[in-house]
């Protein structure tokens, strides 16, 4: 193992179970790294209850982000709210300086990634976070993974992932492919409608009963990594179908053994091996 490695995962190992300290690193907010392999300091939680918004499963959930993050998803509770949907269930952001989450989440790393539930069938009482352990919003796609289910799809759907899909600084939404498809087609049969917030919804797998709301690296954080931009246009077209042609493909052989993640960046050795303010 290299010094550099080593300087970025024993902080890690020192804190048990492979995770980074519970509790934010303190100063100014940096953001580091990608999306598979970064940290944050200065963080702040999103709260438990909002206008519109609720926390759940906190036993297996991070809600520590950037501040901006933090402020766009009450922005997107309180729009809901003011839209008559019912509240919505915000899952993991972040752990409190980043790096890799409990149980493998390796995408929410930096604190300006949010999953948020798109359970949509109301109603959705305040309840007290020891009651929100046991919620599981329900898949809105077919087992096939060829469409959406009818039984659990709402128009209310488009309304929170356009909703979403306008707030500040969002880079992409990744949903499920059958959602995509379901989206194009209902703004296809739209005519006039505004499409342009669709090439914002991109497909990718699993995401069958939340959406994953990615934010652009802030301004100030050089030592961010921004990801390419979505590609030109509504995503409703050849791209889209490719998902679905990989549905009809034999199953890949399982590797030997799973991919190591990616090291975090030297810098973050310093956020994560921090002491607690």
């Amino acid at each position: 193992m290299s010094l550099r490695v080593l300087a970025v995962v024993l902080p890690l190992l020192l804190c048990g179970a492979g995770a980074p300290p519970d509790t934010p690193a303190p100063g100014p907010v940096r953001v580091i790294g990608s999306q598979g392999a970064g940290c944050i300091a200065g963080a702040v939680r999103l709260p438990d209850t909002q206008p519109g918004l609720q926390t759940i499963r906190l036993s297996r959930s991070a809600f520590w982000g950037h501040p901006d993050t933090i402020a766009a998803l009450q922005l997107l509770g309180r729009r809901a709210q003011e839209s008559g949907l019912p509240d919505i269930y915000a899952g993991d952001i972040s752990g409190p300086r980043g790096g890799p989450l409990r149980g493998g989440h390796f995408s929410h790393q930096m604190g300006i990634d949010a999953d948020v539930w798109l359970d949509m069938i109301p109603p959705h009482p305040v309840l007290p976070p020891a009651e929100r352990e046991a919620l599981e919003p329900a898949s809105l796609v077919r087992p096939d993974g060829r469409a959406v289910d009818p039984a659990t799809w709402r128009p209310t759907h488009i309304t929170l992932l356009r909703l979403a899909a306008g707030l500040p600084h969002v880079d992409r939404i990744l949903v499920n492919p059958a959602i995509k498809k379901q989206l194009c087609q209902e703004s296809l049969a739209s005519l006039g409608g505004d499409r342009a917030w669709l090439r914002l919804i991109r497909p990718w797998w699993g995401h069958a009963s939340h959406m994953h709301i990615r934010f652009r690296c802030p301004d100030d954080q050089p030592a961010c990594v921004q990801a390419p931009p979505p590609p030109p246009g509504d995503g409703c077209d050849a791209t889209l179908q490719w998902w679905f042609d990989q549905l009809d493909q034999p199953p890949k052989p399982a590797p030997a053994k799973p991919a190591a993640p990616p090291p975090l960046p030297a810098a973050c050795a310093t956020i994560l091996s921090a002491p607690a303010p």
